[in-house]
């Protein structure tokens, strides 16, 4: 083992290692210096900003305390002018508001009494436009009953009339197939002769052909028979053969009558079916004529009644467009009712505004005539009282009080046309007055040209004079004529 004291030389690598150590912790020591560096000044930046923001909040305060102590005074001020305002304003509401409600009394005292004159007259319209439509009801109900009435009857003789042509085309159609039944009775009788007829024409033909062909087979049978010896004795060789040749010959013999049936069995059929399409064809035809003929007498039928029918529409067309025109034009006729009653309550509406307390409490004046007046103007104006004179004057009844209000508007009206009048002839004197006035105080060549009162030249006037008759005195002498010299001014004054 070696000894603690001395130092072991170290090798190449592990003083590679130290020296690497060495360096990491070098930059370790470096780095922890830039770490507390960098913390040291982000502390004293935070510090700053922390006192930087606490002066500015001391510095904010304080200017805001300024701000307010300046802001209270300028408040303080508006306040005064506002509260001084404000009373005013309140004073001058005060007022108005006891105005109106002064005007509100007053208006709500007119509405009330307007109110019930316009229920009332409300009322006595509507009675009087109830018994206007009751009587319209009942003659659009009379028109309507007459309108049904006419429709029903025409109703009825349009059926009676289809009743009728239905009734007639039943007959046809029963005819027509007691036609097409006797045709057809005949038809099948024409047709089964006809087949007999031909069934025996064909047996008949068919013997005297069986006949002929039993000759012909006996004389060519006789014919073989020497034939045959004949060739018997030439050639036994080909009996065989004949043999075979005489079987086929039946069978192609019977073949051949198999056919002939056929084909005759298809000629009768044939025939038949030719006798069948002309008789079909003769019968369809007759047919189609009786259905073309039973199809124009329906088309003339047809045209008659759509022509019925047009006619049936046009005049209830007419009825319906008279009856429309009656409806608008009454109904126009109560729009325009409706409007004038509108019309005559907004006016009666703005004309209270303007009516006296006496006209507002007593609205509708007795009759001022006396009784002896009333019975005189009775006796002066007879007339008998009928039904119908009745009836009107139930209707007009209720217009009583309207006609005495407008008589007594009219009476007024007129007593204050006469008493414009008046006034404007007054108006016009006093005109002539005051111009003849300010003509004669007045100097010029046109005031000078023409009469005047005021004008005295040597105690004379310039208007004419008129004649006086001197009057003698004891003593011989006569008095002076005198003169009457009234001023403008004075009349104006006595006249006003």
């Amino acid at each position: 083992m070696p000894k603690k004291g001395k130092k072991v030389p170290l090798s190449d690598e592990e003083q590679l290692l130290l020296f690497q150590q060495k360096l990491l912790a070098d930059e370790e020591m470096a780095k922890k210096k830039e770490r507390l560096l960098s913390q040291f000044l982000k502390d004293k930046l935070a510090k700053e900003e922390h006192n930087s923001a606490l002066n500015l909040n001391k510095i904010n305060t304080q200017w805001r305390t300024v701000l307010r102590e300046v802001k209270t005074k300028e408040l303080h001020k508006d306040i005064e002018i506002l509260s001084q305002t404000f009373e005013r304003v309140v004073d001058c509401k005060n007022s108005v508001i006891k105005s109106l409600a002064k005007d509100l009394s007053e208006a709500e005292e007119q509405y009330a009494h307007a109110l019930r004159s316009h229920l009332h007259n409300v009322d006595q319209l509507l009675a009087l436009q109830r018994r206007r439509l009751n009587l319209l009801e009942e003659s659009y109900n009379m028109e309507l009953e007459t309108l049904t009435k006419e429709f029903e009857t025409e109703r009825k003789m349009i059926i009676d009339q289809h009743e009728k042509e239905i009734h007639y085309l039943q007959d046809v159609f029963m005819a027509m197939e007691q036609n097409y039944i006797d045709t057809e009775y005949e038809s099948k009788l024409e047709f089964q002769s006809m087949w007999d007829d031909l069934k025996n024409k064909n047996l008949e033909e068919k013997h005297f052909l069986r006949l002929q062909l039993e000759n012909i087979v006996e004389d060519l049978w006789r014919r073989f028979q020497e034939a045959l010896k004949n060739y018997t004795d030439a050639t036994e060789d080909r009996k065989i053969a004949f043999e075979a040749l005489k079987v086929k010959d039946e069978k192609s013999s019977k073949e051949i009558e198999a056919q002939m049936k056929k084909i005759q069995k298809l000629q009768d059929a044939i025939g038949v079916l030719k006798g069948k399409i002309m008789v079909h064809s003769r019968e369809s035809e007759e047919q189609n004529q009786y259905i073309r003929d039973d199809k124009e007498l329906i088309l003339v039928q047809l045209r008659k009644l759509k022509a019925q029918r047009t006619q049936a529409r046009g005049v209830s067309q007419e009825n319906l467009v008279k009856l429309t025109l009656e409806s608008n034009a009454t109904l126009k006729a109560l729009k325009k009712i409706v409007n004038k009653g509108e019309k005559i309550l907004k006016l009666a509406e703005i004309c209270r505004k303007y009516e006296t307390e006496e006209e507002k409490v007593l609205p509708f004046y007795s009759s001022i005539l006396t009784p002896e007046e009333q019975a005189e103007i009775v006796e002066n104006n007879p007339e008998e009282l009928t039904e119908e004179l009745a009836k009107v004057m139930m209707d007009y009844t209720g217009m009583e009080n309207f006609w005495k209000r407008y008589n007594k508007v009219k009476l007024e009206q007129l007593s204050l046309q006469r008493r414009r009048t008046q006034l404007f002839e007054i108006n016009e004197k006093l005109r002539e007055m005051l111009k003849q006035y300010l003509d004669g105080i007045s100097v010029s060549d046109e005031v000078l040209s023409q009469l005047n009162p005021l004008f005295i030249v040597n105690h004379r006037s310039n208007l004419p004079q008129p004649l006086s008759i001197p009057i003698a005195h004891p003593g011989g002498k006569q008095r002076p004529t005198s003169y009457n010299i009234i001023e403008a001014a004075h009349v104006i004054s006595h006249t006003l």
